[in-house]
């Protein structure tokens, strides 16, 4: 997808609650973040990020997650069109369950 980066599941932490440096954007819609989502991951859906850009600390490094990395690369397009560096999960929430990385959510969730 052109000049767009994109990194795997594997080379991420399991967890982005106190991670200084980096920060997950999850822009998938509130039904999907619900059933499971990564720990410490910054939620606002694909339609809502223009108007929430302000919520996203642009001091840290970026990283786009969905659930295939479709509506990841597209707002990454939109953000590298503002002059917004990041990068996209590859493979996105399928891509994480499948490594059998943790995940926050779903009916077994406390």
């Amino acid at each position: 997808m052109g000049d767009i980066e994109s990194v795997g599941v594997t080379e991420l932490p399991d967890d982005f609650t106190d991670d200084p440096e980096r920060i997950l954007l999850d822009v998938r819609e509130d039904y999907e973040w619900d059933e499971a989502h990564v720990r410490g991951a910054l939620h606002i859906p694909l339609g809502e990020v223009p108007g929430r850009i302000d919520e996203i600390d642009l001091d840290r490094e970026l990283f786009v997650v969905c659930r295939t990395s479709g509506r990841s690369y597209r707002i990454m397009e939109y953000l590298l069109n503002r002059g917004i560096d990041g990068t996209v999960v590859t493979g996105g929430m399928v891509a994480w369950i499948a490594a059998d990385k943790p995940v926050d959510g779903g009916p077994d969730a406390p």
